[in-house]
């Protein structure tokens, strides 16, 4: 161990999640580049693990708590032992899953948003949130490296096929069902069609032809950058309001025209007929598609403008790298 280094230990509530990933994992080489030592430590339920967890925080110089809460004894216990105290989050933990208001997830969330030095917050609605509990809050957005993607040359897997793609996990797919019936009317339309699926499942009862790739990193851009139309569904809800549009730059970085609901955070990632279209409704998601289907040239610009959107709204590694470096050194 490096003893000339400052120690940050990340403590997450896994060791290969998308928030461990993007959230954490993707700065460490960056960060060390810095002057700091990092450790991600993946904490499950019991006491040992806890108490592994708390042995940690007291040997860091900071300890950064990434979406993870805890019971009013584990936070105090925490807050005592760590040096300097950092919480981020990229959901809206509290409340339900549903969207709807949850007391004890809320007392959980604000206990360690009051307990910390500082509060990232992967949007505005979340950051909102916590600054009204801490005022040591900072906007603190989920970015990409955008030197992993493609900005251009999309081919397509088969001959005359039209991939809609969408990258997500189990737990998201509830928004990719919404648009069954987007799906079905337009394979009836053309039968050029295919959605390809980059997760772990497949939808039922479709009748558009499906191509499933199981997500590994290493595979995720190239089966984005062979797609040609980027699909992002989304219902409007206070728990969507707290997602931070991953799937959205990661379908600007690969330079994929992106349809969106007007929902969330996606709506103002998204610059409607710019870099893609905002749709609400079965009739729009059916046209804006239909539209970019007929016309490859408008694909390939529209893609480009999000890639070059992405870079100009920083909502790339480098700059986040850089903006990470400086709260740790203001922490």
């Amino acid at each position: 161990m490096d003893k000339t280094k400052r120690r940050l230990l990340v403590i997450a509530k896994d060791s290969d999640g998308s928030s461990t990933r993007y959230r954490a994992g993707q700065f460490v080489s960056g960060i060390e580049q810095g002057g700091w030592q990092i450790d991600i430590l993946a904490v499950g339920r019991g006491g040992a693990r806890r108490r592994q967890m708390l042995a940690a925080a007291a040997k860091a110089d900071v300890v950064l708590v990434l979406r993870k809460t805890f019971g009013p004894l584990t936070t105090w216990v925490l807050r005592k032992v760590a040096r300097r105290l950092i919480f981020d989050f990229d959901d809206a933990i509290f409340l339900a899953s549903n969207g709807e208001p949850s007391s004890m997830r809320y007392r959980r969330f604000a206990r360690i948003v009051k307990a910390s030095d500082q509060v990232w917050a992967g949007n505005s609605f979340l950051a909102e949130m916590a600054g009204g509990i801490n005022h040591g809050t900072y906007l603190m957005p989920t970015v990409v490296d955008e030197a992993k993607y493609l900005a251009a040359g999309h081919k397509r897997s088969d001959a005359g096929t039209i991939d809609l793609v969408w990258i997500g996990s189990r737990s998201t797919g509830k928004y990719l069902e919404t648009l069954r019936p987007v799906l079905n009317e337009l394979a009836e339309l053309c039968s050029d069609f295919r959605l390809k699926i980059v997760a772990d499942f497949e939808l039922s009862d479709l009748k558009m032809p499906q191509l499933r790739v199981d997500w590994s990193e290493q595979i995720e851009v190239v089966a984005l950058a062979t797609a040609q139309i980027a699909i992002a569904p989304m219902i409007d809800n206070p728990w969507t309001r707290g997602k931070c549009g991953l799937k959205v730059l990661q379908y600007m970085a690969a330079g994929l025209p992106v349809v969106t609901d007007a929902a969330g955070v996606n709506q103002h990632m998204v610059a409607d007929r710019d870099t893609g279209f905002i749709v609400l409704g079965h009739e729009k998601w059916c046209s804006a598609i239909l539209e970019l289907a007929a016309n490859p040239d408008l694909r390939l610009r529209m893609g480009g403008r999000g890639r070059e959107r992405l870079l100009n709204k920083n909502f790339t590694l480098n700059h986040q790298t850089e903006r990470m470096a400086k709260l740790l050194g203001k922490v």
